[in-house]
């Protein structure tokens, strides 16, 4: 049995039920996050689907990096300036 993805919205459907399974959630958003991922689609060229799931996976590695005692660190590339992200 094959796998179908479909381009366009990042979902893989299967024949086989042992395969992939999908989890399928509405989601209501904000204005500005609403706005803000309109704003990522536009520049990334990504999908919705992908955007939500890429931000789903690193809020995971954030919040676990966070929960080891890390800090998470943004370095500007022209300054070589090092900033501390904090999260609330």
């Amino acid at each position: 049995m094959t796998a179908r993805t479909s381009a366009a919205e990042g979902i893989v459907s299967s024949r086989r039920p042992s395969d992939r399974t999908i989890e399928r959630i509405t989601v209501a958003l904000i204005p500005k996050a609403a706005a803000e991922l309109q704003e990522l689609q536009n520049r990334t060229g990504l999908s919705k689907t992908d955007i939500v799931n890429r931000a789903i996976t690193l809020y995971e590695f954030i919040d676990e990096e966070l929960h080891a005692s890390r800090d998470v660190l943004v370095r500007d590339r022209k300054t070589g300036e090092i900033q501390i992200v904090r999260f609330l």
